[in-house]
């Protein structure tokens, strides 16, 4: 279902930052980073609003507060593993308790990260932020997604947390998506069971519809991309159509998408729920296509996912 040339989603964040640097009075920070967060696009064409901390995240995260407490929207980059991990209690204390206008422009999370292994593969960060109250998470799928979600984030008041990734991803979604916070996308409906799916897992779920189609198997698709707040209200319809869900994502199963999804219909619309992601381990250093097949994160799981929980139904 691709239409468009694969680019990687923290390309995009560069991108949109430096477009939008025109538009909005926004200020960059990052943790000396910025050619591999892409943050070096904004400091190239806005020098004057852009802050190099060094490699300091925690420090990043609490100027970034100081700053917004005077009424200026900043956006605090570095990598997952150091944005969510290294400067949680910045981000708790400093960020989200007062509710502030820092967005937190987390890049190379994911197993997808590859090579550098299991100390930069941040499989915990959407966990970690959902944890946080007055914390919106953004978990894109495409360079369309990105670009819109970067621009949504500027304009809600409060701090946001948006997931990029470091490998290309195909494009999904045409110039005319619209993109509305904490609204899910409906990419294709289903009979028999809904695959939700965030991030790059949402091109595999397409593909394990496909391969469903094949088998007679009615498995609709829906696209996640505000993690927090979730649309429990598309999820409660999506499971009173179907009574099967399989959520799949590129994070733990546990405290990700699939937490978030089964604690929704737990409360209004409990069904079989199968969840597809990292099952409580670390990452190792590979190949990022060979490690998303070691660790399940394929159209082919997904699909056996579906059937596993269609066979819960009741």
């Amino acid at each position: 279902m691709a239409i468009g040339d694969k680019k990687a989603t923290r390309e995009s964040y560069g991108i949109a930052l430096a477009e939008l640097g025109e538009k909005y009075d926004i200020l960059v920070m990052d943790a000396d980073l910025s050619k591999s967060t892409k943050t070096d696009t904004f400091k190239k064409k806005f020098p004057e609003r852009f802050i190099n901390t060094g490699i300091a995240e925690g420090n990043m995260m609490a100027t970034a507060a100081g700053i917004a407490s005077t009424g200026r929207v900043v956006f605090a980059s570095s990598f997952a593993m150091f944005a969510a991990g290294r400067a949680f209690e910045q981000v708790r204390n400093s960020i989200a308790y007062p509710k502030l206008n820092v967005k937190i422009g987390a890049t190379h999370a994911g197993i997808s990260v590859g090579e550098d292994g299991a100390s930069h593969q941040c499989l915990e960060d959407i966990g970690i932020m959902r944890t946080i109250p007055n914390m919106v998470i953004i978990n894109p799928a495409d360079h369309v997604e990105a670009m819109a979600a970067v621009e949504a984030a500027i304009l809600h008041d409060g701090p946001v947390y948006l997931r990029f990734g470091r490998l290309p991803v195909p494009q999904i979604f045409g110039d005319d998506y619209k993109f509305e916070l904490g609204k899910g996308v409906t990419i294709a409906e289903g009979s028999d069971a809904t695959i939700v799916a965030t991030g790059l897992m949402v091109p595999y779920a397409i593909e394990a519809r496909e391969l469903l189609l094949k088998e007679g198997i009615d498995a609709g698709v829906i696209n996640i991309h505000t993690i927090k707040p979730i649309d429990t209200e598309l999820l409660t319809a999506a499971a009173q159509k179907t009574g099967a869900i399989v959520t799949a994502e590129e994070h733990n199963i546990i405290g990700g998408l699939g937490g978030a999804v089964a604690e929704a219909l737990s409360e209004t619309c409990p069904v079989p729920v199968m969840r597809v992601g990292t099952r409580d381990v670390f990452g190792r250093s590979g190949k990022p296509y060979e490690l998303m097949e070691l660790y399940g994160l394929t159209a082919e799981n997904i699909a056996a996912k579906v059937k596993a929980a269609i066979a819960l139904k009741k």
